[in-house]
C-alpha cells in the first residue's frame, strides 16, 4: 500500500472514531461505525487493485457528492477550490473585472453585462462582445466556474484579455487592473409616479437590509412617497439575517420574523427585528413570482403573516430549509439543510418533502391553515400565496427558441451596432414595426427553426406506428396533424407580437442604458407594476385585502 493511501485511511480512522463519540448518543451507533469502516476498506481496495491509476480525492468527491444528492438539492460539499465562488454568493463580493458571460454560437464566451464602475466598465467592454483570451490562452467552450478561475484574482493584480468587438472580426488586448467588484443587491430605485416608489432587491447578500433602508429613506426624502412596490421577483434568497433585517425596515422593534427548528434543540431561534422601522405604516405591495425563494419568501411570507403588505404576481419557489456551513478540513466545507424555518403564524412554507433525495409534492390533505395578525386565511407547505394574483408572460416553445438560440440577444446586440441612439429614453423607447419587421427579417436570414413539445410526441408516435405496423393506418393523420402544427408555427410571429416586442424592447434598450435603463424600460411595461400602481391608488382596496377594518 502506498504512502499516500495509508495516510488517507488514517484519516477515515480518525473520523469514524469521532463519528463513533458523537453518535454514542444515538440507537444507530453501530450501524455508523460499520457503514464507515465498510466505506474506508472499499476505498482502500479501490485504490489498491483497480486496474487504472485513481486519483484518491477525485475519488472521495465522488462519494460525497453521492451522500450529499441523497439528502436534498441544497446538501452540497464543498471543496477548497469551490469555497472562492461560495463565498461570492454570500457576500457579493469578489476581486476581479466585473462583468457576467454565456457561451453562444458553439462555446463563444460573449459578455451579456458589465457592472456599473467596474474594471470592464472602465475599459469600455460593451454586452455582445466576445472574450477570445485570458492571459493569452483561448477561453473558447470554457464555462462560469472555468473562467472565474482564471479571471479572479487579487485587487490590484493584472489580466491581460483579447476582446473581439461585436459585430467585427478584428481583435484587441487588453491590460485590466482587477478590483474589488461588488455586485449590487439593490440595482435600483425610484418613483413609478409621483406618490409611488420603487425598490427592487435581487439577492440576500451582505448590508442588504441597510440597502433596502436607504432607498427607501431616499425615496422618503425627496418625494412625496405614499406607496412602495417592492421587487422580489426572481430573487432566489441568500442570508436569514438579512431577511430580518428587510423586514425590519417595514415592522418596528421586537417583532417575531422567523424561528428556526432543528433535529438539534439546541439550535432552534426565533428570529426578532432590532431596530426602529424605517417607515411601518407606508402602504406596500410585494412582487414575487416562481424564481422568488428561501430569504424572499421569509421577507413576502412575514410580512403577509403580520399584514403589513400586500403580497401580488405568483406562487413563489417554496423552500423553507435553512442551511448552515461546517468546516470539513483543508479549507474544505459541507453546507448541510439543519432546520426549518417557521415564519409569524407558525406555517412552513416549504413545498415538498424530500425522500432518498428525490422531491415528492406535499398534497393538499397535509397542507394545514394559519391566520394572519388580522384573521386572514393562509396555508401552509406550498410556498407564498399572492393576495393579488397576475400571471406573467408564459415561455411557450416559440419564446423559449428564441431565447435559447440568443435570437434576441443577437438582434439587440445588431439593432446597437446600426442605431447610434435610439428615439426617446430609456423609458419611453418603443419598437415600430418597421423594426418589427426588420427582425422577422433577421429570423429568416438566420435560419430560426424550434420544434415544438407536440411536435416530439408526433415523432415518437410516428416511430412507433412504423413499428408495429400501423404507419399506413394512421399515416395520414399524423400528416394533417403535422400540416396544422407547421401553419400555427408561421402564425407565432403575429400571436406573441406583442409579448415579443416588449422583450425585444428590454434588450435593446440595455445595449444603451445599461442594466439601469432595463429596469426603468420594463417598469413601464411591467403588467404587474401597473397593477400595483392601481392597488396602492386605491386605498379602500388594499385595506380590504388586508382585513385591515
Amino acid at each position: 500500500m502506498t504512502k499516500r493511501i495509508k495516510i488517507t485511511l488514517s484519516v477515515v480512522s480518525i473520523v469514524a472514531v469521532g463519528l463513533l463519540g458523537l453518535a454514542g448518543t444515538t440507537t444507530n451507533y453501530f450501524e455508523i461505525a460499520k457503514n464507515i469502516e465498510i466505506y474506508a476498506n472499499v476505498y482502500k481496495e479501490l485504490n489498491t487493485y483497480y486496474v487504472d491509476d485513481l486519483d484518491p480525492a477525485k475519488l472521495m468527491k465522488i462519494g460525497i457528492d453521492a451522500m450529499t444528492e441523497s439528502c436534498d438539492p441544497f446538501t452540497n460539499y464543498i471543496s477548497e477550490a469551490d469555497i472562492e465562488t461560495y463565498r461570492i454568493s454570500s457576500t457579493g463580493k469578489y476581486g476581479g473585472v466585473g462583468f457576467r458571460t454565456e457561451n453562444h454560437n458553439g462555446g463563444e464566451v460573449v459578455i451579456i453585462e458589465t457592472y456599473n464602475g467596474s474594471p470592464a466598465e472602465k475599459a469600455n467592454l460593451k454586452t455582445g462582445d466576445v472574450l477570445v483570451k485570458v492571459d493569452g490562452k483561448p477561453v473558447k467552450g470554457k464555462n462560469d466556474e472555468q473562467l472565474s478561475d482564471i479571471l479572479q484574482g487579487s485587487p490590484g493584480s493584472k489580466v491581460s484579455m483579447t476582446i473581439r468587438r461585436a459585430g467585427t472580426s478584428k481583435e484587441e488586448t487588453l491590460d485590466i487592473t482587477r478590483e474589488e467588484v461588488k455586485i449590487p443587491n439593490v440595482p435600483y430605485s425610484g418613483m413609478l409616479n409621483e406618490n409611488i416608489g420603487y425598490v427592487t432587491l435581487t439577492t440576500f447578500t451582505e448590508d442588504a437590509g441597510e440597502n433596502v433602508a436607504k432607498a427607501v429613506r431616499d425615496l422618503k426624502a425627496k418625494n412625496n412617497l405614499k406607496g412602495l412596490v417592492f421587487d422580489l421577483r426572481y430573487n432566489g434568497g441568500g442570508l436569514l439575517t438579512e431577511a430580518v433585517n428587510v423586514v425590519n425596515v417595514f415592522e418596528p422593534k421586537n417583532i417575531d420574523v422567523v424561528s428556526m427548528r432543528s433535529k438539534v434543540k439546541d439550535w432552534d431561534k426565533n428570529f426578532k427585528t432590532m431596530n426602529a422601522a424605517i417607515d411601518a405604516d407606508l402602504p406596500i405591495v410585494v412582487l414575487v413570482n416562481h424564481g422568488s425563494a428561501s430569504a424572499s419568501e421569509i421577507v413576502s411570507g412575514a410580512l403577509q403573516d403580520l399584514d403589513r403588505a400586500v403580497i401580488m404576481g405568483e406562487k413563489s419557489y417554496g423552500k423553507g430549509l435553512v442551511q448552515n456551513t461546517k468546516p470539513v478540513g483543508y479549507g474544505a466545507q459541507l453546507k448541510l439543510t439543519t432546520a426549518k424555518y417557521y415564519i409569524p403564524s407558525g406555517r412552513c412554507i416549504q413545498s415538498v418533502m424530500y425522500k432518498k433525495g428525490e422531491a415528492v409534492d406535499i398534497p393538499d390533505s397535509l397542507k394545514n391553515a394559519f391566520k394572519t395578525k388580522n384573521g386572514r386565511t393562509v396555508f401552509d407547505g406550498g410556498g407564498i400565496a399572492p393576495d393579488v394574483k397576475v400571471e406573467s408572460i408564459k415561455d411557450g416553445a416559440f419564446l423559449l427558441a428564441l431565447e435559447k438560440q440568443h435570437q434576441i440577444f443577437d438582434f439587440a446586440t445588431e439593432f446597437r451596432l446600426k442605431n447610434e441612439k435610439i428615439a426617446g429614453d430609456a423609458k419611453t423607447f418603443r419598437m415600430t414595426d418597421a423594426d418589427y419587421q426588420n427582425f422577422i427579417g433577421f429570423l429568416t436570414k438566420r435560419n430560426f427553426k424550434y420544434e415544438t413539445e407536440t411536435e416530439k410526441l408526433l415523432k415518437e408516435l410516428d416511430a412507433k406506428a412504423k413499428s408495429e405496423k400501423l404507419e399506413a393506418v394512421l399515416q395520414t393523420e399524423i400528416s394533417a396533424l403535422r400540416s396544422k402544427i407547421v401553419t400555427e408555427k408561421q402564425n407565432d410571429l403575429v400571436k406573441y407580437k406583442a409579448d415579443l416586442m416588449k422583450i425585444l424592447q428590454k434588450e435593446i434598450v440595455s445595449r444603451y442604458y445599461a442594466q439601469n435603463g432595463k429596469i426603468e424600460h420594463s417598469l413601464a411595461t411591467d403588467k404587474e407594476i401597473t397593477e400595483a400602481i392601481s392597488l396602492l391608488n386605491d386605498a379602500t382596496r388594499y385595506k380590504k385585502i388586508l382585513g385591515i377594518k
